[in-house]
C-alpha cells in the first residue's frame, strides 16, 4: 500500500477527509505520518485520534531556515513516503525539499489558480467583484501556486458574500477533488512530466481537469 505524509498547520480539515478516504478505500494508500510547524494545529489531535504518528517541528528551535528544512527532511524520510500531501501547511517549502520530492508533492489552493498565488484570496476575490471562485488541487513546484494544476472546481460568488461565507463553499469543493486527484495518483494514474501534469497518458490543459 502507498504511504502518505501530510503537512499540516490548522484546523485540518482536508487531512480529515483524506484520512476518511484512506479508511473507506476511495484512496488505495495510507497516511503513515503528520506533520505540522504548529504545536496548537488540531490536525495533529485528528492523528492522534486515528493511531497516526504526528510530529511537531517547530522553525523556532533552528539556527536557520536551512536547519529546519534538513530535519524535515530527514523525520519525513524515515516514513519513506510516496506521496507528501499539503493540507493547509502554511510554511514554503525549500527548494532542496521541493526538488527531492520533485513529482510527489501535491497541494490544495483556495483559488482558481493561476489567479490569486499566495494568502487572502477569498478577500481579493470579493474586493475585485469576481463572480466566480473556486479551488485548485496541484503539484508543487519551486515557485509558489504555480505547478502544474490537475483538477479545479468552481463556485460561484454571491452578493453579500463575506471572506466567511465564501471560505465554507469553497471548503466544500476541497473537500471533493482532494481525495479524487490523490486517488488518481496513488492509482499510477496521475504525474508530473516535462512540467506538466498528465493523467491516463494524456497532459491536462492549463486549468486542469475541470
Amino acid at each position: 500500500m502507498k504511504r502518505i505524509v501530510v503537512l499540516a498547520s490548522g484546523y485540518g480539515s482536508n487531512l480529515q477527509v483524506i484520512l476518511d478516504a484512506c479508511c473507506n478505500m476511495l484512496i488505495s494508500g495510507k497516511v503513515v505520518a503528520v506533520f505540522s510547524n504548529k504545536s496548537e494545529s488540531t490536525a495533529l489531535n485528528r492523528a492522534h485520534k486515528a493511531k497516526i504518528p504526528a510530529h511537531v517541528i517547530l522553525e523556532s528551535r533552528y539556527c536557520n531556515k536551512d536547519e529546519f528544512d534538513d530535519c524535515l527532511l530527514n523525520e519525513i524520510g524515515y516514513y519513506q513516503p510516496h506521496l507528501i500531501i499539503l493540507a493547509g501547511y502554511m510554511r514554503i517549502l525549500s527548494i532542496a525539499f521541493v526538488e527531492y520530492y520533485y513529482g510527489r508533492i501535491l497541494n490544495i489552493h483556495p483559488s482558481l489558480l493561476p489567479r490569486y498565488p499566495g494568502l487572502h484570496t477569498h478577500k481579493k476575490v470579493i474586493k475585485n467583484g469576481d463572480h466566480q471562485h473556486g479551488a485548485s488541487v496541484h503539484f508543487v513546484t519551486k515557485n509558489l501556486d504555480q505547478g502544474p494544476v490537475i483538477l479545479q472546481a468552481k463556485v460561484p460568488v454571491f452578493r453579500g458574500d463575506t471572506v466567511s461565507s465564501l471560505s465554507i463553499r469553497v471548503q466544500c469543493v476541497e473537500h471533493l477533488i482532494y481525495p479524487k486527484a490523490i486517488s488518481w495518483f496513488i492509482d499510477g494514474r496521475l504525474i508530473m512530466d516535462n512540467g506538466a501534469a498528465w493523467l491516463d497518458g494524456k497532459r491536462l490543459p492549463k486549468a486542469g481537469y475541470s
